[in-house]
């Protein structure tokens, strides 16, 4: 027997047994889940209904990110699952789905930070730069109002939703953020369907959602280590 999307076999709300009337139908057909895993790209075509593909991806390692507070989205790799709502089998497997919260390289975030608003993102980073740059780097006057004028952008919108009391020279982010930024990797949610489309693109979690996810991963693991 082939696999159905058909719900005829279901109870209905009053828990009585539907009369079965007809056999399955080709519309109603299920395929085997994709279980994409992490690893070198492996996609699939699949002829669908009405002659269209869908692309099933089997195998992935990298895929495009958005940073919502910032404007911009940068092809990062992906490094782990480490939280799915759904099951924890998904988690320990690396199975990558559709709302899985993954952890993500921060470097080509990070870069583009520094070039755009020209200082490191966080603390740790500023005292290398400066450890290491004797000389501070010689800046057009025009390249200087450019900058000026992203970070006082930036921090009006900030100083609205966030922040009260920011100055120009200082473009902050999130303190969550600023942390993963140290550890060089970043939590992030896919919101692609990666057995459906072949891509593992989403976004970075921040705010009071990231602030969610890092509590449940903090409970999880107290539960684990009680456990243990």
């Amino acid at each position: 027997m082939g696999i159905s999307r058909s719900s005829r076999h279901k109870r209905s709300a009053t828990g009585a047994q539907r009369a079965y009337y007809r056999k399955k139908r080709k519309f109603e057909l299920g395929r085997q889940p994709a279980s994409t895993k992490l690893g070198a790209k492996r996609v699939h075509t699949v002829r669908v209904r009405g002659g269209n593909t869908k692309y099933r991806a089997l195998r992935l390692d990298t895929g495009n990110f958005a940073w919502a507070s910032e404007h911009v989205t940068r092809k990062t790799r992906l490094i782990s699952v480490v939280y799915n709502a759904s099951n924890n089998e998904l988690v320990r497997t690396n199975t990558l789905v559709k709302g899985a919260i993954i952890q993500i390289d921060a470097t080509p975030f990070r870069q583009w930070y520094e070039s755009h608003y020209a200082q490191p993102i966080s603390k740790k980073g500023a005292a290398a730069k400066t450890a290491a740059t004797a000389e501070e780097e010689k800046k057009s006057n025009h390249l200087q109002r450019i900058i000026a004028e992203r970070k006082q952008s930036r921090n009006a919108v900030l100083s609205f939703a966030l922040y009260n009391s920011l100055s120009v020279s200082d473009a902050k982010i999130d303190p969550l953020l600023e942390s993963q930024f140290s550890a060089g990797r970043l939590y992030a949610c896919i919101s692609s369907r990666p057995g459906q489309s072949g891509r593992g693109d989403g976004y970075i979690l921040e705010g009071k959602e990231l602030e969610f996810y890092v509590r449940k991963l903090r409970s999880g693991k107290q539960k684990h280590a009680h456990n243990a």
